[in-house]
C-alpha cells in the first residue's frame, strides 16, 4: 500500500492500482507531446491541416507507430486501473478497451498519403490504409463513447465535464470528417482538417487525466 496526499486529501492505493492509473493519465499526455514535437520537425507538415496518423509517413515514422501502440497500451492499462478501484461500469471498461486495442491496430497500419502530405505523394487507396481507417474510426467513436456512458449522476462539475468532454469529441470528429470530404484528398490547402482531428486527443486527454486524479482522491464517478 502507498499513501499521497493531494491538495488534503489523504489517499491509499495499492501500488500496482496506482501504478496502471498513473499509466493511464500519463498516455494521452504523451501522445499529444508526441505528435507536437514530432509534426513541428516535419519538413512541408502542417498540423493545422494534415492528420495524425500522415506523420507514420514522414521521416522517422515509426516514431509515431510506436506513440499510437504505447497509448493503447495505457489506455487499456488505464481500464484495467478503473476497474480495479471499481470506478467506472462495464460499458466504460468495454469502450475504453476497445479504443486502446484500436490504437494498438492504427500503429500497426499506416495511412494511405492524404491532404497532400507527405509532398508528391500520391493518395492511392491500400488495404493496409484501409485497415488504418477502420481502426481509427472505431477509435473515434468508442473514446467518446466511454466518456458518456461513464458519467455519473447527479449531473454536478465532475458529469458536467465527462458530457462537455464527448460532446465537443463528437462535434470535432464530425467536423473533421466534413472537412476532410469536402476537400480533394490530394490537397495540400490549409483547411483545418489537423485541428479538428486533434481536438478529440485533448478533450480526452483532459478528461482521463481528471479521472485518474478523481479516483485517487477516493471521489470515483461510478454510474452503474
Amino acid at each position: 500500500m502507498w499513501r499521497l496526499r493531494v491538495y488534503g486529501i489523504a489517499i491509499a492505493h495499492d501500488r500496482r492500482q496506482g501504478a496502471l492509473l498513473a499509466l493511464g493519465a500519463a498516455g494521452p499526455v504523451v501522445f499529444v507531446a508526441g505528435y507536437l514535437v514530432n509534426g513541428a520537425r516535419q519538413p512541408g507538415y502542417s498540423s493545422w491541416h494534415h492528420t495524425i496518423s500522415t506523420l507514420s509517413l514522414a521521416r522517422h515514422g515509426w516514431v509515431q507507430d510506436a506513440n499510437f501502440v504505447l497509448y493503447g497500451t495505457s489506455t487499456l492499462c488505464f481500464v484495467e486501473g478503473l476497474r480495479r478501484s471499481d470506478a467506472g461500469n462495464a460499458s466504460g471498461f468495454g469502450m475504453l478497451g476497445i479504443a486502446g486495442l484500436g490504437l494498438i491496430v492504427v500503429g500497426g497500419f499506416r495511412s494511405d498519403p492524404i491532404l497532400g502530405f507527405p509532398v508528391d505523394e500520391p493518395a492511392v487507396e491500400t488495404a493496409r490504409g484501409t485497415v488504418h481507417n477502420i481502426a481509427s474510426l472505431i477509435v473515434f467513436l468508442a473514446f467518446p463513447g466511454a466518456v458518456l456512458v461513464t458519467t455519473g449522476r447527479p449531473f454536478r462539475r465532475w458529469e458536467a465535464l465527462s458530457i462537455v468532454s464527448g460532446v465537443l469529441s463528437f462535434t470535432s470528429i464530425a467536423a473533421f470528417s466534413a472537412t476532410v470530404a469536402a476537400a480533394d484528398v490530394s490537397d495540400g490547402g490549409n483547411s483545418p482538417a489537423g485541428l479538428f482531428e486533434r481536438l478529440p486527443t485533448l478533450f480526452i486527454g483532459l478528461w482521463q487525466v481528471a479521472f485518474v486524479v478523481r479516483v485517487l482522491s477516493g471521489r470515483p464517478a461510478i454510474r452503474r
